[in-house]
Parts: C-alpha cells; sequence; structure tokens
C-alpha cells in the first residue's frame, strides 16, 4: 500500500490530465495557446497529457517510470507558464496552489523513500 502522499498525488495526476486535456482543445488556455502558436505545441501538448495519464497509472502500478513522468507531468504547467508569461507562475492562484501541491507531493521525503524501495 502506498503511503497517503503517493496516493493524493495520483488523484491529481488524474485530475490534472483530464483539465490538460480540456486545456489542448480550448485555444484560450495554456496549452491550447501554445498549440496554436508554436510549430511544437501539438507534440508538447499531447505528451503533457501523456505524462499525466501514464505517471498516475504506472505511479499506481508501483512502477519507476511513473514516478519520473508524474515528475515531469508536475513541473510542465511551470514550463507551460514560462513558455507564455516568461514566468513559472503565470495562472491564476488556484491552479498554481494545485501545481505546486502536486510538486510537494512527488517530492515529499515519504514519497521519494517509498519509490526507492517499493518501486520496481
Amino acid at each position: 500500500m502506498q503511503p497517503q502522499t503517493l496516493q493524493i498525488a495520483t488523484w491529481l495526476l488524474y485530475l490534472n490530465g483530464f483539465f490538460a486535456l480540456a486545456n489542448f482543445m480550448d485555444s484560450q488556455m495554456e496549452i491550447g495557446y501554445i498549440r496554436m502558436a508554436y510549430a511544437f505545441g501539438i507534440p508538447y501538448g499531447l505528451i503533457v497529457i501523456a505524462c499525466h495519464a501514464l505517471g498516475g497509472l504506472l505511479m499506481a502500478n508501483e512502477l519507476k517510470i511513473g514516478y519520473y513522468l508524474a515528475l515531469v507531468a508536475g513541473f510542465s504547467p511551470f514550463i507551460s507558464n514560462f513558455i507564455i508569461f516568461r514566468r513559472p507562475l503565470g495562472g491564476s492562484f488556484l491552479n498554481a496552489a494545485f501545481d505546486i501541491a502536486l510538486v510537494a507531493l512527488l517530492l515529499h521525503t515519504q514519497s521519494r523513500s517509498h519509490q526507492k524501495v517499493w518501486f520496481r
């Protein structure tokens, strides 16, 4: 059984993955804007969505690659905001709070020690 930090991070990955998909479809949102404005936008958006979905799924099945994909997915909103706004915290306060919470849960000492010992 995984610690509470990893369980909450897994649920946040699934939830953020859904919103990343909706974000990808809407050209007014961050990933949608990147999709429309830059040549690398479509692959970038699909990679972000896949990292959220696969990171949550593989991390729930205790695979190390899932943890690393989850870390990429956790830092992807900061990268998106930096591309658009030239600062890592670009959107609303609520979005930033959830992004920071996901990264904090993944990098928590309990999460890191559990994945080092139990993930294969």
